[in-house]
């Protein structure tokens, strides 16, 4: 066996070393990494490994099957890992901080690689992190009765737990001011039709109000996100200081849905820019009795659509069909993957809140 024939063999092991994290990409979690930086260690997936070329001084990466890898190469692979770098460079990640999963955007994932290797704001030996607080900006803001963006300044008062925005840059007063209880931020970058596209939820009056949001910098659109997540967090914890870190007999209704991973919601809307929610749904974990199955119940039956799958809830199911069998899938793996994962102690803290509001 020559030498590129028995490195690649090593490498395939590699991915599959018990204890070394390698079986899924070091940055998303998306498993089978075909990819790998040979400068860091670690081995990432197809899209991690587009982000790791933009920054050739810190990563360099390879195909772990097309490229060749000399002895050496592999040999500093076996020494590092997935597991093992991450410890360095993720030994202190913020709570607030969103970390991106395979299926999240683009962006995110380019601000998370960035921070990590780039600006290594989470090693041990780096400066003390602390909560990102008050953050004052200019965001280009979708019109309520317009399809263009508009200019508009967006204040942040962390301590107060308030979020302004304003129409004019000086002279008046804020358009609106937004409780940071009431208020959640996802990003829906195809719905808003931007790579940076962040959408702004949040209750007014018993009804939910949503603010389409981006700016050109990815690095300032995601510093925002995780700015209101850190918010939400200090209040949260504030107000809830002891928490830790039926069939459905309706006939069937076209609706656009939204889901978010990051607070494990599945949101609804009668169109897709819609500035109001019909409805969502709260999606817990497999361990708390949360499941989702492939196809209708039986004796149930779709409209034209008859790709189907099945929410079950401790409360009620939810049913629902998709337009191609595709999406039915594309659907299945998010709603799997999110119901894989543990809840988090902020989605204990969010889970209680909204139980809050709909006991009042």
């Amino acid at each position: 066996m020559g030498d590129r024939e028995r490195n690649k063999k090593r490498l395939l092991e590699l991915l599959q070393a018990a204890g070394t994290g390698n079986a899924h990409c070091a940055d998303c979690g998306a498993a089978d990494p075909d990819w790998a930086s040979y400068k860091l260690g670690i081995f990432i997936c197809l899209n991690c490994s587009g982000v790791h070329r933009n920054f050739p001084d810190i990563s360099k990466v390879k195909s772990v099957r097309l490229d060749f890898w000399d002895d050496s190469t592999v040999k500093f692979m076996t020494h590092n890992g997935n597991l093992r770098v991450k410890a360095k460079y993720e030994a202190r990640v913020p709570a607030f901080y969103y970390v991106p999963q395979a299926s999240d955007c683009l962006v995110l994932k380019e601000q998370w690689i960035r921070a990590k290797y780039e600006r290594q704001e989470f090693m041990a030996d780096g400066k003390t992190i602390s909560p990102p607080g008050n953050r004052e900006g200019f965001l280009w803001k979708r019109g309520r009765d317009k399809a263009q963006f508009l200019r508009r300044r967006f204040v942040l008062l962390a301590r107060e737990g308030l979020l302004k925005y304003y129409t004019k840059e000086e002279g008046k007063g804020p358009k609106d001011v937004i409780n940071i209880k009431d208020l959640n931020a996802t990003f829906q970058t195809e719905k808003i039709g931007n790579p940076h596209g962040l959408q702004i939820t949040y209750r007014r009056e018993g009804h939910i109000r949503n603010l389409f949001v981006y700016h050109e910098s990815g690095k300032e659109i995601v510093d925002w996100f995780n700015a209101l997540r850190a918010a939400r967090l200090q209040y949260l914890k504030m107000a809830f200081p002891e928490l830790p870190e039926s069939e459905q007999k309706e006939p069937f209704k076209k609706r656009w849905f939204a889901l978010d991973p990051q607070e494990r919601r599945l949101l609804y809307y009668k169109n897709p820019l819609d500035a109001f929610e019909q409805g969502q749904v709260f999606l817990g974990s497999n361990e708390q009795g949360y499941e989702v199955y492939e196809d209708l119940p039986k004796g149930v039956r779709g409209n034209r659509w008859k790709a189907g799958l099945t929410i079950v809830t401790p409360e009620r199911r939810f049913i629902f069909t998709c337009p191609s069998e595709k999406e039915q899938r594309e659907w299945l793996e998010s709603f799997r993957d999110v119901l894989s994962r543990p809840l988090t102690a902020f989605n204990f803290l969010t889970a209680s809140t909204d139980s809050v509001h709909s006991s009042r």
